[in-house]
């Protein structure tokens, strides 16, 4: 199974509170994700990518099978939180055989959409595959080994949206229509909620 980075570094400037910490299902947003992250994995390695609020969510994280980077570099953007990802990938292992990328407030990412992903690069002999919601591709999304360094180049201020759209012929996709389902803000959170 590839291994998996869970990015968890940002501020959440336009929510005013750690959004990693909001709870949802009696758990916060960033366990959840990283007991989603680790069934999935099966093994494999997870990286969790902290940064602004690093001390706030270490607790959240104990006693789970993660490896945590803090990204010093954080505030540059989410290209920055990659390579920081991929960097304390490379210090405990060869590189896997693929990466996926993930973040905390997808709350309806599940273990097999994450495996799916995986699936679908065997199937489709694809480097990239991405989930599909909302008319974009994005994440939860799946790098084969040759496209990782693609990841590399990332600008520091760039996620990984920029890549699936300069290198579509390299991209497959799986239908996640709840992936458009994030938390931002306080209105999305209760609306979250109100769906529980």
């Amino acid at each position: 199974m590839p291994a998996i980075i869970l990015l968890a570094a940002g501020a959440s400037t336009r929510l005013g509170r750690p959004k990693q910490l909001l709870r949802y299902h009696g758990q916060t947003l960033l366990r959840r994700a990283a007991e989603t992250a680790i069934a999935a994995a099966a093994g494999a390695a997870v990286v969790v990518v902290t940064g602004a609020q690093h001390h706030a969510l270490l607790p959240e994280l104990a006693g789970l099978p993660v490896t945590v980077a803090h990204c010093p570099a954080w505030k540059q953007g989410m290209g920055a939180s990659i390579k920081c990802g991929l960097a304390a990938l490379e210090k405990h292992q060869a590189l896997p055989e693929g990466i996926t990328l993930m973040l905390c407030d997808q709350p309806h990412v599940t273990p097999a959409l994450l495996q799916q992903l995986a699936a679908t690069h065997v199937a489709t002999g694809r480097a990239i595959v991405a989930c599909a919601y909302a008319s974009v591709h994005g994440v939860p999304v799946f790098f084969s080994a040759s496209a990782v360094p693609l990841l590399r180049q990332l600008p520091d201020e760039a996620g990984a949206g920029q890549l699936l759209k300069r290198h579509s012929e390299l991209v497959a996709s799986v239908p996640f229509p709840q992936g458009a389902i994030d938390v931002d803000t306080e209105a999305q959170y209760a609306a979250l909620l109100a769906g529980e």
